[in-house]
């Protein structure tokens, strides 16, 4: 069953508008009385009938709801450094099917990728969209955000008030296993590096702040294998996947 969302919804009734009434009526080429999935972007599913309709916006009678079984019991964010070419489009997708809450793209030493502040908001609307389209696809009941650019030092910042903060280092750290451990962490945020790695200076900035250095196994992964590989893992230690 298609599913969208919105905010205007509730226990009795709900309404669609923006591009979606479109898509409802045109592409899908939906009637009044067929069914629709529709999430409130809060976690909470609602399945619907479609009431009417209209030239802007899309009326539902609302059937039944229920917490969006899709939606992990971790909050996890994945803070990329800028990878070159189109390889974030593919990381975000991926990383929200996996259940990531937040990709944030994140700047470092060895990032060749490095946009100027118009080129960046452009890219970051770009990228939220692939993360909406993800949400949808996959069944999601949050639409995942995509972050501002930050630096290092700011997102090293924003990772230590989390419950686990990882970096992931192709020069060895600690096995994900026993960082999770049997800690039940319900916040967690991973830091990857973009096709050069992580400088020894950056590892140590990241240590000092009380981000934990990882390991992903023997094979060095591609930066856009390894946030994926990150997250699929990380769901599956805590009952996710």
């Amino acid at each position: 069953m298609p599913k969208f969302f919105t905010s205007q919804i509730d226990a009795g009734a709900g309404v669609i508008t923006g591009p979606d009434v479109r898509h409802i009526a045109r592409v899908l080429r939906h009637q009044p009385g067929d069914e629709l999935l529709v999430c409130d972007g809060q976690g909470r599913d609602y399945r619907c009938r479609i009431a009417a309709i209209e030239e802007d916006r899309v009326l539902l009678a609302v059937l039944a709801s229920a917490p969006c079984p899709a939606e992990p019991s971790v909050e996890l964010t994945v803070y990329q450094a800028l990878p070159k070419a189109d390889k974030m489009s593919l990381i975000v997708q991926k990383c929200v099917e996996l259940g990531a809450a937040a990709v944030v793209p994140v700047t470092t030493h060895r990032c060749v990728s490095r946009p100027d502040a118009k080129g960046m908001r452009g890219k970051v609307e770009k990228w939220q969209k692939t993360a909406d389209e993800a949400a949808k696809q996959c069944g999601r009941g949050v639409l995942p955000r995509v972050g501002d650019c930050l630096s290092l030092t700011a997102a090293l910042q924003q990772m230590a008030e989390d419950d686990l903060a990882v970096l992931f280092y192709e020069k060895g750290g600690q096995p994900l296993t026993q960082l999770v451990g049997s800690k039940s962490p319900r916040r967690i945020s991973i830091l990857v590096g973009c096709e050069g790695g992580f400088e020894e200076a950056e590892v140590a900035a990241a240590t000092a702040a009380g981000v934990q250095i990882a390991t992903l196994g023997s094979r060095i992964l591609r930066c856009e294998t390894a946030p994926i590989a990150a997250c699929a893992v990380l769901m599956h230690l805590t009952g996710n996947l």
